[in-house]
Parts: C-alpha cells; sequence; structure tokens
C-alpha cells in the first residue's frame, strides 16, 4: 500500500494556495483541500491543483442525512479528487450512501473515508461534551469498525490509534493521521499528537502536516524533511 505525506493547505484564498505550491517547483506533493479554502475559492480551486498535476484529499467531512450525503458525493465525484471524506458519526447507513453517490456510473470513484473523533478532541471532552461514555481506543475502533461494514476504505483518526484499527480492520484498511508535528515544534490545538517517525512505527498509511510545513520558515525543507522521517 503507498504511504505518502499529505500537505493541509488551509490557506484563505487560491492565490495563496497557488503562490505556496509554486514553491516546490518540480515537486507535487499530495495536498489537503480543506473547508476554508474550498468555501473562500470554490471547485475552481481543485480543479487548478489537480490540472497542475497533485493527488487531492478533499476534506469538507460530510455529515447530513444519507440522502443528502449521497447527493453531495454525486456532485464532489465529478470533480477528480483521490479521496474525501464524511463523519462517522453519521451512521452506517449515511456513510453507505456516501459511497453510493461518489460511485460514478462507471464503477470509479475517488478513496472514500471516514472521520472517528477530531484529534483536536481529548478523551475528557468526548465525555462531557458529547456524553460518550466508551473510551477513547474503544469508540474510534467502534467507528472504523462501522466504516469498514459501510463499504469505505479507510479512517481519519490520530496516529495513536493507528494499530488498534489495524488489528480491528485489517492491514488494508487505511489509517489517514493529522495531528502530526515534528518533536521541536508546538502542539497548537492538537491534542493526540505525535511524529512523523512515531506515525510511521504505529502504521499510519497517510500523514497529514499542515502548520508544520506551511508556517514553516522554509516550507520546502519542512516538506522534505516530514518525507523524510515518515517514509525513511
Amino acid at each position: 500500500m503507498a504511504k505518502d505525506v499529505i500537505i493541509a493547505c488551509d490557506f484563505s484564498s487560491a492565490e495563496q494556495t497557488l503562490a505556496f505550491l509554486d514553491r516546490f517547483q518540480g515537486r507535487k506533493p499530495f495536498v489537503k483541500i480543506g473547508m476554508e479554502l474550498y468555501y473562500a475559492a470554490g471547485p475552481d480551486i481543485v480543479r487548478e491543483i489537480k490540472k497542475r498535476g497533485h493527488q487531492i484529499f478533499l476534506d469538507l467531512k460530510l455529515h447530513d442525512i444519507p440522502n443528502t450525503v449521497r447527493k453531495a458525493m454525486a456532485v464532489l465525484s465529478h470533480l477528480d479528487v483521490d479521496m474525501c471524506n464524511v463523519h462517522a458519526a453519521g451512521t452506517i447507513e449515511m456513510m453507505k450512501a456516501g459511497l453510493e453517490g461518489l460511485t460514478r456510473e462507471d464503477g470509479t470513484r475517488p478513496l472514500l473515508i471516514a472521520v472517528t473523533q477530531l484529534t483536536s478532541t481529548s478523551e475528557q471532552r468526548m465525555h462531557d461534551d458529547l456524553l460518550i461514555g466508551a473510551s477513547m481506543e474503544e469508540t474510534i475502533a467502534h467507528y472504523a469498525e462501522n466504516t469498514r461494514d459501510a463499504g469505505l476504505d479507510g479512517v481519519v483518526c490520530s496516529p495513536l490509534e493507528s494499530p488498534v484499527i489495524k488489528s480491528r480492520c485489517g492491514e488494508n484498511f487505511i489509517t489517514v493521521t493529522p495531528g502530526v508535528r515534528f518533536a521541536d515544534a508546538a502542539a497548537d490545538d492538537q491534542v493526540r499528537i505525535t511524529t512523523p517517525a512515531r506515525a510511521r512505527e504505529l502504521g499510519s498509511d497517510y500523514i497529514v502536516v499542515g502548520r508544520p510545513i506551511t508556517a514553516a520558515a522554509d516550507p520546502v525543507a519542512a516538506y522534505e524533511r516530514c518525507i523524510k522521517e515518515f517514509l525513511g
């Protein structure tokens, strides 16, 4: 299974994003387009980045009634992204509807993964705010099993949960892991974090890295460091 570093392009405009990607001069990193950029620049930024030769993770975290998610995914299926996602908390039925909508008439589709719990959520907050009584590990493992049963390809989780998910859902079940920081970097607003090298040891298939690369004095050097630490 291919492993890669995905850069979270959490910029507020197309101009900022393209200027950032221009710095890579021949490299075509896998990029994540999240809510901020998509809501600011719309589907045209997806088409432009794809035209430039990048793989794209469209991170919109759909979570609605099954019919709405099905129809929304049918629209997104035409953008030719490589990966997109829903919230696992939307239920198995909703995830199945998303998969149905995303699958094109010829049977092709991007990878579809589901968010388990955000890496900014602590176990205490999950208990107090969401009234989920199970442990963080058990909750995420259960959501991952639901995701597998719905027919999706994998989940978004912390690297720390990757081992239990692999053991429950199989080695080919993809784990896409944000919450990755260099050992000498600030945690920012993330709670369940680890380093690129540790994420590799824990079995992450893709790591999503934002500010440690995008806010670095030399983003290209930071990206190369991340590649080296994660891919070896």
